[in-house]
Order: C-alpha cells, then sequence, then structure tokens
C-alpha cells in the first residue's frame, strides 16, 4: 500500500508529465503588479505604445477645425450646457450654441456639407462631444434642411437660399416624418396638389395621421421647411388627378420678422423627450398653403407652367430612390458620431476600472477592477470593437466624399447600402454597450455627473432616425440577395461584395477536415484564417436564407416568404456588416507607418476578430468549420488576448485624444478622482 506520500509524489510526476503533453503558455504561469494570479500573460511583456504616434495615424487632416471648436467653447464657458438644465433653457442655449459658432467663430458648415463633407463631419464630432442636442440641431439646419435644399433642388435654389441657410438667417427644418409614416416614406400621405390657375401648389395634410410629426428645429426656430408630399397634378382626361410620387417642396412656415406661424400653418410641440432636450421637435399640419411652382425641388423631376410633369428618370421608384439617394450623408454622419459616443463611453469606463479598486487577496492591497477578468470581458472586447469601428466608419466617410465629388454609380450603389449596414450595426452596439459602460463603473456609474446616463438618452435615438436600424438591416439582406441571384446568372459584384465571389466557392465545397483541427497561435492570428472565417458565414448565412425564401415564396407569396425568413435575413445582414468592419481593420493594420503603433492595432483586431468568431463558434461547430480542440484554443486566446490588450488600454484610450471636456467625469480622471467628485457633491 503506498502512503500519502508517495500518492503525493504520483501525482506531481502525473501532472508534470501532462504539461509536457500539453504545456501552458508562460503567460499562464505567474502574475505581477498586484495582477490576480489567475488572470492570463500577466508576464508577457507589455507592448511599447507609441500613444502620439497612433493617434496621429487615426486622427487624420481635421485637428486644425475640431480645435477651432474647441477653443471657442474654452473661451466662452457660459455657452457650455450644464448638468442640470430645463428643456426650455436647453432649447435656448443650443441655438445660442449653433449661432455663436456661425456668427462669432465664423463656421460655415453649408459649405463643407457641399464640398468637403469629411470636414463636416469632423465638425459635428467636435460639436457634439460638447452637447449631442448640439450636434443634432446643427445636423438639422446643415445637413437635412440644407442638404435637402441644395442636393434635391436646383440651381434656382441654391441661389436664393445658400446664404440665409448657411449664415442662419433662414433656419429650416426636414419634415419627412409623419405621424403614421416613418421609415415607409413611400406611404406618406401629405399632398401637394398643383393648381394650373394660380401657378402654385396647395399643401395640404388630408388627416391625423399624415401630420408631420418629430420635425428637428420646427417647436421654436424654423422659418422654413422641406416638405416631402405626394405630388398630384390635373388629369385633364379625366378631369382627376395624377399621383406622381413623393416629392419635396419648400414650405415657408413662420414669418421671417414676426416670427408668428404663418396662414395655414399649424405648429404643436412634440414636449420633453428622453434626451436630445435642446432640439425644438414639433409637429406640423397644413390647411391649404398655398407656395409657388418654383418651391419645388426640382432636380429629378419638374412641373410645367401647364402641369406637364417631366422627368430624366423613367419611373417613380427611380426617382424616389434618386431622392433618397442624395440623403444618404445623415446615415454616414450618425455612423460616425456613434463611434464618437462609443470612444467617450469607452475612455471613461475604462480609466475608471484602471483607478478603482477593490478586494484582493489575504493581507496585500486591494486590486484594480480591470485586472478581473470580468471587468476585462465587458470592455476589452468593446474597446477593441471601437478600434474597428473607427476604421470602418472613417473608410465610409471617405468612400461618401469621393461619392459626392464623383457621383460614380458604382460608388453611390455601394456607399447606400454600407452606409445601411454601419449605421445599423454600430448605433446598436453603440447603445447596448452605454449600459455595459455603466454597469461597469457601479453607483458611480450612476451619477448625472459622470456622463453615462446623458450619452444612452442622447444616442438611444440614433438607432431610429435616418432609418429604423432594422429596416435598414433588411435593405442590407436584399442587396445581398440581389448580388447572390445576380452572380449565379453570370453578373458582376458590387464592390462591397466582392468576396463573395470567392467566398461562396469555397462554402459550397466541404470544410477542410486538417485546417479546421488547425489551433496554433500563428494560425489563429493570421488574418487570412479569421477574415476566411467571417466571409465563410456570411456566405452560408446567404446561401441557406436564398433557399428557404426561394421555397416560402411558391406557398406564401413574396411578402411572406420574406417575413417568414426575417430573422435569418437580419443575421445575414449583420455577419456581413461584421466581415467588411474586419476587412477595413485589417487594412489599417497592415496600412500603419509605425511598428509599435501596428503591434497595438494588430493586438486588438486579433481580439475584435477571435471574441467574434467565439461568440457565434455554434456556427462553425455546426459545419465542423471549426473542430472542437480548434474552438477551445479560439476561446483560450481571445482572453489571452484580452488582458494583453488590457495592459495597453490606458495608452489605447489616450490615442483616441478627445478633448480634456469630453472624459471630464471625475470618476475618469487620472489623478484626484475622488476629491473631484466630493467637490462636485458639496465637500470642501
Amino acid at each position: 500500500m503506498q502512503t500519502p506520500t508517495s500518492n503525493a509524489e504520483a501525482e506531481r510526476r502525473i501532472q508534470t508529465l501532462t504539461q509536457h503533453l500539453n504545456p501552458l503558455p508562460s503567460h499562464l504561469l505567474s502574475a505581477t503588479n498586484h495582477h490576480l494570479a489567475i488572470e492570463p500573460c500577466a508576464a508577457k511583456t507589455k507592448l511599447n505604445v507609441d500613444t502620439s504616434s497612433l493617434t496621429s495615424y487615426m486622427s487624420g487632416k481635421h485637428k486644425d477645425i475640431q480645435e477651432k471648436v474647441i477653443n471657442y467653447f474654452n473661451a466662452n464657458p457660459h455657452l457650455q450646457t450644464p448638468i442640470e438644465i430645463s428643456k426650455d433653457d436647453h432649447r435656448e442655449l443650443c441655438m445660442k450654441q449653433l449661432l455663436g459658432l456661425v456668427k462669432d467663430a465664423g463656421l460655415m458648415p453649408l459649405h463643407y456639407v457641399l464640398h468637403d463633407p469629411s470636414t463636416y463631419f469632423a465638425i459635428l464630432e467636435a460639436v457634439g462631444s460638447y452637447d449631442m442636442s448640439l450636434s443634432v440641431k446643427m445636423g438639422v439646419q446643415y445637413s437635412l434642411w440644407g442638404g435637402s435644399v441644395m442636393n434635391l433642388g436646383t440651381q434656382k435654389h441654391k441661389d436664393k437660399y445658400f446664404d440665409g441657410i448657411n449664415n442662419l438667417d433662414y433656419p429650416g427644418c426636414f419634415a419627412m416624418t409623419e405621424l403614421h409614416h416613418g421609415s415607409n416614406v413611400q406611404g406618406l400621405q401629405t399632398v401637394a396638389t398643383f393648381d394650373p390657375i394660380t401657378d402654385e401648389f396647395i399643401i395640404d395634410t388630408p388627416n391625423d395621421g399624415a401630420i408631420k410629426w418629430w420635425i428637428g428645429n420646427a417647436a421654436l426656430h424654423g422659418k422654413f421647411a422641406t416638405v416631402f408630399a405626394r405630388l398630384k397634378l390635373p388629369n385633364y382626361d379625366t378631369k382627376g388627378v395624377s399621383d406622381m410620387g413623393v416629392h419635396a417642396f419648400i414650405v415657408p412656415i413662420r414669418d421671417l420678422k414676426t416670427h408668428e406661424p404663418l396662414p395655414g400653418i399649424e405648429i404643436q410641440d412634440c414636449g420633453h423627450k428622453i434626451g436630445l432636450n435642446g432640439v425644438d421637435n414639433g409637429a406640423l399640419r397644413f390647411r391649404s398653403v398655398r407656395i409657388p411652382r418654383d418651391n419645388l425641388l426640382n432636380r429629378f423631376g419638374d412641373v410645367s407652367r401647364d402641369g406637364k410633369y417631366t422627368s430624366s428618370l423613367p419611373s417613380e421608384n427611380k426617382r424616389f430612390a434618386a431622392t433618397l439617394g442624395e440623403l444618404v450623408g445623415g446615415r454616414v454622419g450618425l455612423a460616425y458620431s456613434s463611434v464618437s459616443v462609443l470612444k467617450v463611453a469607452a475612455t471613461i469606463a475604462i480609466r475608471y476600472s484602471l483607478l478603482r479598486q477593490q478586494f484582493g487577496p489575504l493581507n496585500q492591497p486591494e486590486v484594480r477592477i480591470l485586472d478581473y477578468q470580468s471587468q476585462q470581458h465587458k470592455l476589452m472586447p468593446m474597446l477593441a470593437s471601437t478600434y474597428a469601428f473607427h476604421f470602418a466608419t472613417t473608410n465610409l466617410l471617405e468612400k461618401y466624399s469621393e461619392m459626392k465629388k464623383t457621383h460614380n454609380e458604382e460608388l453611390v450603389a455601394d456607399v447606400h447600402a454600407l452606409s445601411a449596414g454601419l449605421k445599423a450595426y454600430v448605433t446598436s452596439y453603440t447603445a447596448k454597450s452605454l449600459s455595459v459602460c455603466r454597469e461597469a463603473c457601479g453607483g458611480h456609474g450612476y451619477a448625472a455627473v459622470n456622463r453615462f446616463g446623458s450619452l444612452r438618452n442622447d444616442h438611444d435615438i440614433f438607432q431610429t432616425f435616418e432609418g429604423d436600424n432594422t429596416v435598414l438591416l433588411q435593405q442590407v439582406a436584399g442587396d445581398l440577395l440581389k448580388q447572390y441571384h445576380g452572380k449565379f446568372k453570370g453578373g458582376t459584384l458590387a464592390v462591397t461584395w466582392n468576396y463573395l465571389r470567392e467566398s461562396m466557392n469555397t462554402y459550397l465545397s466541404q470544410p477542410n477536415p486538417v485546417t479546421a483541427r488547425w489551433e496554433g497561435e500563428d494560425h489563429l492570428r493570421n488574418p487570412k484564417f479569421q477574415l476566411d472565417a467571417f466571409r465563410y458565414r456570411t456566405s452560408r448565412l446567404l446561401h441557406s436564407v436564398a433557399l428557404r425564401f426561394r421555397k416560402h415564396v411558391k406557398s406564401l407569396g413574396t411578402f411572406g416568404a420574406w417575413n417568414r425568413c426575417l430573422n435569418h435575413l437580419l443575421t445575414l445582414a449583420e455577419s456581413h456588416i461584421e466581415s467588411v468592419i474586419l476587412a477595413k481593420f485589417i487594412e489599417a493594420v497592415q496600412s500603419c507607418p509605425d511598428p509599435s503603433s501596428q503591434a497595438a492595432l494588430k493586438l486588438v483586431c486579433d481580439l475584435y476578430a477571435l471574441d467574434r468568431i467565439w461568440k457565434d463558434i455554434g456556427t462553425y461547430r455546426n459545419v465542423d468549420y471549426v473542430a472542437p480542440n480548434k474552438a477551445k484554443a479560439i476561446h483560450k486566446l481571445s482572453e489571452y488576448l484580452s488582458f494583453q490588450v488590457r495592459n495597453i488600454a490606458g495608452e489605447l484610450v489616450d490615442a483616441f485624444d478627445l478633448p480634456e471636456h469630453v472624459t471630464q467625469a471625475p470618476i475618469a480622471l487620472q489623478s484626484e478622482a475622488y476629491s473631484k467628485y466630493t467637490q462636485y457633491v458639496g465637500f470642501q
């Protein structure tokens, strides 16, 4: 019979032999700097990140214009939005802020909307860092009201309205949404009937459901509105009217001198909202409001003096698509702005987590909460996603700017689909992440001064305006199905979908049983493996939903089949957008000129890719794309990378180079955090 000592010795030898056969990585063997002993890679050499080089690579060319905004607000602290402010005071302050930026600081946003969109969005980012209500109000004035007049109108409209819109003499609204119709723009009910006797259009709200609703700038400050209405023309043959579809019209809503509502215009206030209460949303009803024929924004369709309709586009659907295509900049801006919000929230939560200490080993200093694996699990993949979204939306912005210059049809289609997908995906992710960040900061995250509440409430509507996210993802899925069917008919693929050609061929063949079992770190961190995995999943989803849809069409019709497959289609759209995001992130890593920055970005990119693969590991396991041992290796490596990113998390959020006021949440300050916090609530 063996003694306890010999039993222990045998167990020790078995454990040693096991470690020889399945060695643990060195990063699992020890811990330093008061990190928890169970954490991986604590002994791994920390990357040396050149924050200034990384910032330079990410910030682009618009630092000067953003500093102009920041310097203006720093010089005018009375224009900075306080934490506690009433709805009415917030609205008035928001208008004063906008007037100050235009009249005093000399910003001319409409010029940038038309000629340099990337600079315009940089201005919006800087403005939004002070108050998201201000950035939305600026967007209503210049992107929506100004953009609709300039992009849907012709030279006569530009000559008449450009200066007044640019200098804020003509504050205006974008009156598209109605009480009963938001996403379904083709279903709008407001009517514009041409009167050939007076050479005017008569704007009418036929029922309560057609009241224009949630119209920014309408409740208080707007003097004009771009009104989207159904164009009705007299039909002399039948003595009836012809419905020419939805068109845009310039409608004055208030007197330029007295600011009173004009005859036939009824204006109501939509009241207090969940967020963005600096924006005066209102409701508009029109009762036989007459406007000159010249007020039709006639770039895509015109009406002559005798009531004849002409258009360079052959159908109502073509005209409608062209009209909405000119308004795609709003989606581009929302995707870009949502990333900015995510940067702020992630920075506050990560800095707090690096600062806050709680619990720890017996008789030893307390441990920083970011050293807990659970906190890393919440925040490190989010930080990686923030970087991924930054490069994806920056690329989208570059494409949009190029599209505005060249009007290339292929680029127009690409930007339209990509902006819909990125806007939907990024804003949904950011909305969820804001709650995660608040929770990650415990009770202190609930204090208004620490910003999560205002960020969450103001950003929440990003998921709805400029296109409901679920509807936008359906647009992406519809485009994918169209590309899929085109491929098998010998057609060409649009730019963003080029990868489907090779990826679909891979999907239609069986997974390689050898590569399905490869689990080495070099293989798993190879961008080709990562991107192939993302694209394989998209191709699998696309092929399977195409077959399902075709099957259900026979019995349910097109609409019924679409609804039956809807959740499948939404998953497909999200998968495609994730593939696009990863591809742009990999390109950004490979293009980075600074070695230390490139190493940091590669680490973050690998975490983004492997975390996403692990979160959908069931998909890969179901088709044996990933064997069980490889799935386990992916999970372990993603946790390892998460801790590696944690080691440079401070440098990574510093590289966002956010203005100081953005991260002045007391819990996020690197020093004197609690003294600043206690001073805020009144202690000396």
